[in-house]
């Protein structure tokens, strides 16, 4: 059973004092809760944390717990702000709702769309998965620009990250569509792919906005 949506935020924060800031354990107040709090206690049925006076201490138990959470956090950060264009506060707090339901795997295929990213917007490093060492020892990458194909290789249209309305307009009736299978023919002097049975040209900085899940 997952923890609680409380508990994640304070593993969240012990993890960042104890493994980042270099302290041995967070005060209460670091955290936001009080003694008696709830999803305290719940980590320490769990055995996660330790709570001595005011110093709340991650135990070896609750440390893979805690450094997913902060995986799933800032995964989730990086799909607000890259791929939704959702940036600033807005963004954080939209990452913090979701990162509680990055769970079973919806955490990995993000990883792997994002193409397995190190750090957050902030520039804060990313607990690497299962899935990034994978990808990492068998030197494949997840979802890349289109620029990043040679000719003759295929993909699957995974997003395009254009924020421009006529850009996308241009796109979409062209039939570049999430989900929608390419080959790339030709790089220079324009990129041209083939989706369907229909040939398509567009510039360098257009196909940069294409991206595409190898296949």
């Amino acid at each position: 059973m997952n923890v609680s949506a409380k508990a994640e935020e304070i593993l969240e924060a012990l993890w960042i004092a104890v493994e980042e800031q270099g302290e041995n354990a967070a005060h209460l107040s670091t955290l936001g809760v009080g003694p008696d709090d709830e999803a305290l206690a719940e980590l320490q049925r769990r055995t996660f944390v330790e709570v001595r006076g005011d110093r709340v201490y991650l135990r070896k138990e609750g440390r893979p717990e805690a450094r997913m959470t902060v995986r799933r956090h800032r995964l989730a950060e990086r799909l607000m702000m890259d791929i939704f264009d959702v940036k600033g506060g807005a963004g954080n707090a939209k990452a913090c709702e979701l990162e509680h339901l990055l769970h079973e795997g919806v955490g990995t295929k993000i990883c792997t769309l994002l193409n397995h990213p190190t750090t957050c917007p902030h520039g804060n490093p990313i607990p690497p998965g299962k899935c990034c060492e994978d990808a990492k020892r068998h030197g494949e990458v997840g979802v890349v620009a289109l620029t990043e194909l040679k000719p003759g290789q295929t993909g699957e249209i995974a997003y395009l990250s254009t924020d421009e309305p006529k850009k996308m307009q241009k796109l979409m009736s062209m039939g570049v569509l999430p989900g929608t299978a390419l080959v790339l023919n030709q790089t220079f002097p324009s990129y041209i792919f083939k989706v369907g049975h229909s040939q398509f040209a567009v510039d360098q900085d257009l196909a940069r906005e294409i991206f595409v899940r190898k296949t």
